[in-house]
């Protein structure tokens, strides 16, 4: 189980996949470094659980970590937000409230959404960033502050620039070093590692009891998409804790929203395909991740955690001990 967010460091993230290796190894080397980072990825893959661990593997770690979340706030507001305000500098403003930047003075300040910051907010925060200067709105008397910032945005910040969406001078002020979160279904091979995980936490928090998941409720979930992704597989092993009337998820404890359930359910399994969705750019990774070698891990895992005890194992698994025996065989053969 990982640390809490407060103690999270990158060096506790560990993967199986090329490209969030890639990702972990850069991140590594952002944390030695003031160097600005942008983290690039869909919602839900994991921008602000990196962005704390940059922060608590960096120099400083001993810090404030500040997050804000930049996006569907009027101009005013978030000014407010940022940069604090005086006593009377609006109605209802009744006392002086320091802004984020001063708040992370020294650590650092998370900006959640960043391309969707309005223009004039854009411009406040260059100058904030560019000369480590602001106001409190209201006041005349200007402030220092020496951040080291951390973005997180779903689209390409270069694209926004180049459609007049976003300053190019603050692209270039934030953009340091860009981390690619990879979405995933691109991560599929990681999937029955990371189910697991989540299980044995959500069984935890809700003090139930959970040893196995049957194949063919492991089957639904490793030809699910993901669209939101670990957001995704949180909620949704979470409810399938929930659902679970005994020590192994069935099929019918898995719910997807019916938007997002896969078309291959609409067929029946026999004619299902089994291989895990290809990667955006159409290129197929060198590890085994077809279905079939999914279920043999999660196989191989409740056996070994039942003290290879095969009539335990078959009766978690939901199969009887003469299949169980098959899959034993096949996995002694690879």
């Amino acid at each position: 189980m990982l640390p809490t967010l407060s103690r999270l460091r990158v060096e506790d993230l560990t993967t199986t996949n090329e490209a969030m290796a890639r990702c972990l190894r850069l991140a590594v080397l952002a944390a030695k470094s003031d160097v600005p980072v942008v983290l690039l990825g869909e919602t839900g893959t994991g921008k602000t659980l990196l962005s704390h661990a940059i922060h608590n593997s960096s120099a400083r770690s001993d810090k404030p970590f500040v997050s804000f979340n930049a996006s569907a706030m009027t101009d005013t507001l978030l000014e407010s937000q940022l940069f604090g305000h005086e006593r009377g500098a609006f109605t209802g403003a009744q006392q002086m409230v320091k802004g984020k930047f001063e708040l992370a003075d020294q650590g650092t300040l998370f900006l959640d959404e960043v391309s969707e910051m309005s223009p004039l907010a854009q411009v406040k925060i260059l100058r904030a960033l560019e000369y480590g200067e602001f106001e409190r709105v209201g006041s005349e008397r200007m402030l220092t502050c020496n951040v080291r910032v951390i973005c997180a945005t779903n689209c390409s910040l270069r694209e926004c620039v180049r459609q007049g969406k976003f300053r190019e001078d603050l692209y270039h002020r934030l953009n340091g070093l860009t981390l690619l979160i990879p979405p995933l279904r691109e991560r599929i091979e990681e999937l029955p590692a990371l189910i697991a995980a989540e299980l044995k936490a959500s069984a935890a928090s809700e003090d139930r009891v959970i040893t196995a998941i049957h194949p063919e409720a492991m089957r639904k979930l490793m030809v699910h998409d993901w669209r939101g992704n670990l957001r995704e597989l949180h909620h949704t092993v979470r409810t399938m804790t929930l659902l679970s009337e005994g020590p192994v998820i069935l099929p019918e404890h898995i719910f997807f929203p019916p938007d997002l359930e896969p078309a291959v359910f609409g067929r029946p399994a026999e004619a299902a395909d089994s291989r895990p969705p290809n990667s955006s750019n159409g290129q197929s990774t060198t590890a085994d991740v077809s279905l079939a070698a999914a279920v043999n891990r999660h196989i191989r895992f409740v056996y070994e955690h039942n003290d290879l005890n095969q009539r335990k194992t078959a009766r978690l698994l939901g199969i009887s001990r003469t299949t169980l025996a098959r899959h034993l065989r096949e996995m002694e053969k690879e």
